[in-house]
């Protein structure tokens, strides 16, 4: 069966871009941008997206466009004879399904909050109030479960419908709608009466701030949040490299999604930094920022229903897009592995990805007693370390290996397959640092990873 491929350059730009557009860097890189001096931090984290993540990306685009498979036989079919790459699929393939076993949970709440918001639930309550609201979802595990399989069947839905008419016709509608929301709302921001200082903070680099709170661990940030951002690692990208055609060399593309990425990325600081700092709110970290603190922002602020629910609609767009990107993946294992039909997979990975993601839901209520992390810890922490402080580095690590090595692939068919095309050309010079310097970063990654979460 011919694999059907991308009617365009822009869509598997887009898709590949959705993929890596989470709600991670969302809500986290504006959050460590101010925390680590503002633009200065940004200037470092470039620097390191473009030397750590760029080349993995590339490398995933290249197994996948040689391959034509998914990761669930892209190793099998480029592997030397007799060697034993291909048992990575097993690292990729769970990666993916343990990443949803969250992922559609936080989807859930995003299109739940939207629906709130729409309906003015927030209107006229107290900060506490807001607080409240939250903390009553996360109790509540019938909603819970009910928006988690609703985010599933919006996923496989789209999934169902083909590359072509479903995954690549609706992300491209979502992602520019994504993009058209966002630099709405950051000139919403931008204009507030207040807005200076969060602006200030933002965007002018403050090399004093980096130094005052720690230079070392800043730079580890910043390496950390670039590696992290690009879900490298578990085949999440080398499925859309199977999609596209070899016109174009690889190199180019690589960076055409990671700077979309990085702009989606950053203007959600645009967004958020400026409002928060308006209205006198401390921007904090993770969950408590977009469910809590943004809340109280928008009940603040003049329209801030109509503000509010175009906020949660591009928070549920920047969900959802990564939510089909990775189903899109998952889909793929099943077609690649038995053959099945696009419809047969759909069906059985929505019963068995619902299953999958039922923990989370109950870690935060009925199982809230489980605290793998010591006291405030959930099921949801586990499956996030689970994946980002080990399949995806050390996934990073095999691609890196594979692409590199004479007893994998090797650098000069991964340079034969990246360069294919017309477009940026990867540079044969980098041999060296991507062979043995960049192996090693990866590496001290996976050990920090371990040290933060442990010791520190």
């Amino acid at each position: 069966m011919k694999r059907e491929k991308f009617s365009s350059r822009l869509g598997f730009i887009l898709i590949s871009a959705g993929c890596a557009i989470g709600l991670g860097n969302v809500w986290r890189f504006p959050y460590i941008v101010g925390q680590y001096g503002g633009a200065a931090f940004v200037v470092i984290y470039l620097l390191f997206l473009l030397i750590l993540g760029l080349p993995i990306v590339i490398m995933e685009f290249s197994v996948g466009r040689a391959s034509q498979k998914s990761v669930a036989l892209s190793f099998d079919v480029l592997e030397p004879k007799g060697s034993k790459w291909h048992l990575a699929k097993y690292l990729g393939m769970a990666g993916n399904y343990i990443l949803m076993m969250f992922y559609t949970t936080v989807a859930g709440w995003m299109i739940l909050y939207f629906f709130k918001m729409m309906t003015g639930d927030f209107t006229g309550m107290s900060p506490d109030q807001v607080a409240g609201e939250f903390g009553g979802v996360l109790g509540n595990a019938p909603l819970m479960f009910g928006m988690m399989v609703v985010s599933v069947l919006i996923g496989f839905g789209v999934c169902a419908m083909g590359l072509q008419n479903g995954v690549e016709k609706i992300t491209k509608i979502m992602m520019v709608c994504l993009l058209i929301l966002m630099v709405v709302l950051a000139i919403n921001s931008a204009i507030m009466p207040g807005s200076e200082v969060g602006l200030t903070f933002y965007l002018k680099p403050d090399f004093g701030n980096m130094v005052e709170s720690g230079l070392g661990e800043a730079v580890f940030a910043a390496l950390g949040q670039a590696f992290f951002t690009l879900s490298i690692g578990i085949g999440a990208l080398a499925i859309f490299g199977s999609y596209i055609g070899k016109e174009r060399s690889l190199t180019g593309e690589a960076i055409s999604v990671t700077l979309l990425d990085t702009l989606v990325a950053f203007m959600a600081g645009m967004i958020i930094f400026p409002a928060c700092f308006a209205y006198d709110i401390q921007p904090d970290a993770g969950p408590s920022l977009i469910f809590i603190t943004l809340p109280n922002v928008f009940n603040h602020m003049a329209g801030g229903r109509f503000w509010g629910t175009l906020f949660f609609l591009f928070m549920s767009f920047a969900a959802i897009s990564t939510v089909i990107a990775v189903f899109q993946n998952i889909v793929s294992f099943a077609t690649d592995l038995t053959g099945c039909s696009v419809k047969k997979a759909v069906v059985c990975n929505i019963i068995a990805v619902i299953i999958l993601s039922t923990p989370c839901v109950l870690g935060f209520n009925l199982w809230s007693g489980f605290m793998p992390f010591g006291e405030g810890t959930n099921v949801l922490d586990l499956e996030d370390f689970i994946v980002s402080n080990n399949l995806l580095p050390i996934g990073s690590l095999i691609y890196l290996v594979f692409c590199t090595c004479r007893y994998g692939w090797g650098f000069d068919n991964f340079m034969k397959e990246t360069n294919t095309g017309k477009g940026i050309k990867f540079p044969r010079w980098v041999r060296f640092y991507v062979s043995y310097l960049l192996p090693v970063i990866v590496l001290a990654i996976f050990i920090q990873g371990y040290w933060a979460k442990f010791f520190s």
